[in-house]
């Protein structure tokens, strides 16, 4: 659910085709995406999921799976 999630934010946010979108898919080398992209894609998930992600966490996310990792770490799932 959270990796669908993600990337149909990704998708809105860096106007990419969702499809194109992996777990193995990095933000800033496979998406083009800067620190306001990452930023913005953040805000949008803490939005819809009604939850507060860590700064420092998130400072770390290179992929799309670690993006989702974090959120089910947040949601309290791993």
């Amino acid at each position: 659910m959270e990796l669908d999630l993600l990337k149909k934010i990704i998708a809105d946010v860096l106007s990419v085709d969702p499809d194109d979108i992996t777990s193995d898919t990095t933000f800033i080398d496979d998406l083009g995406a800067d620190s306001l992209d990452v930023y913005q894609i953040i805000m949008a998930v803490e939005d819809e999921l009604g939850i507060e992600i860590d700064e420092n966490q998130a400072e770390k996310i290179r992929t799309v799976g670690d993006a989702v990792d974090l959120i089910r770490q947040t949601k309290g799932e791993d």
